[in-house]
């Protein structure tokens, strides 16, 4: 259960002032060795990336080959200060994923160490802008989206987890917690049965899976809709990427104050965290790599899905 450590996050994110000095010192409290906070100006504010690295008894920093697991906590902001008071929906995906990173350390402490390394990522912005969109309006965010991937998409990481609040649209109608397919260098796979396993087995309940539309998969600034920012990392890397969506059953507005559900985050942040447990000992596979090469062979690249492509 990561229920205290959500508990312990989310006082530390919900205030005025939360930074990434803040989250750092309480990471280091818990242990952590390898964290990495970068302070960036934006043209509409500021945030403060944050990078914890927890080695893995057999991971890469250590001279081992075990892969190498990535979790980025997306948003915008976690609040919208001055328009809202408070921690909105949006900083849920920001939530889970530290509070994975506050688990990890914890365990370490009492003993209990994966063998891949973990890479958790996320930013800190008590104040970000909000933006139009239907059917409610989106997070902004203080910088724009390839700044952010440039400091949270490592070279090192072999899969990623992205998670973020996936609550403003009409095509996910659950509430809980949804997986995407896997998305690979501009493919839309099919959906690693490893990841439903997991999932089945931490919810006790059939998986649930969004739907992805290729321009969910294209990056934002090409005047297209997107679903969220979910598969925006599959933009910045050619590692496999599975988007981990938090979700309700209506729309709810990443601006909404007094909509986090803990028990939600808690379910999401559990899957994650035993995907990482799997996937360092090689017993979670995100794509099955023999497929893909046929599918390349048979229908070529498909990176220009990456890229703003050509104007119009």
């Amino acid at each position: 259960m990561l229920m205290r450590q959500i508990l312990d996050v989310y006082d530390l994110l919900d205030r005025a002032d939360a930074s990434g000095a803040l989250a750092e010192s309480y990471m280091r409290g818990l242990g952590a060795e390898d964290v990495v906070v970068t302070p960036i100006e934006g043209p509409k504010g500021h945030t403060d990336m944050i990078r914890i690295t927890i080695p893995g008894t057999k991971g890469k920093i250590s001279g081992g080959d075990a892969p190498t697991l990535g979790v980025l906590g997306r948003l915008g902001g976690l609040g919208a200060r001055p328009e809202q008071i408070g921690f909105v929906s949006d900083g849920d995906g920001a939530l889970a994923a530290l509070a994975v990173a506050a688990k990890l350390l914890d365990m370490r402490q009492k003993g209990d160490r994966l063998e891949g390394d973990i890479v958790v990522c996320t930013h800190i912005c008590p104040d970000a802008p909000t933006s139009p969109h239907k059917p409610v309006p989106f997070m902004g965010s203080p910088v724009d989206m390839a700044t952010v991937n440039r400091h949270e998409v490592d070279g090192r990481l072999d899969a990623i987890l992205s998670v973020d609040t996936t609550k403003g649209n009409r095509v996910i109608n659950t509430r809980g917690f949804a997986i995407s397919p896997t998305v690979k260098e501009g493919y839309i796979l099919r959906v690693s049965e490893d990841l439903l396993d997991v999932m089945q087995t931490t919810t006790g309940k059939l998986p649930y899976v969004f739907p992805l539309t290729t321009q969910d998969i294209t990056p934002y600034g090409n005047q297209l809709f997107h679903l969220n920012s979910i598969l925006q990392p599959a933009t910045a890397t050619d590692a496999p990427v599975v988007g981990v969506a938090i979700t309700t059953e209506a729309p709810v507005a990443g601006c909404a104050t007094g909509a986090t559900h803990f028990t939600d985050i808690e379910e999401a942040a559990r899957f994650v965290l035993e995907t990482a447990k799997a996937y360092g000992r090689g017993l979670c596979q995100f794509y099955d790599t023999e497929e893909f090469a046929r599918l390349k062979a048979r229908y070529g690249e498909m990176k220009q899905l990456q890229t703003l492509g050509r104007e119009a």
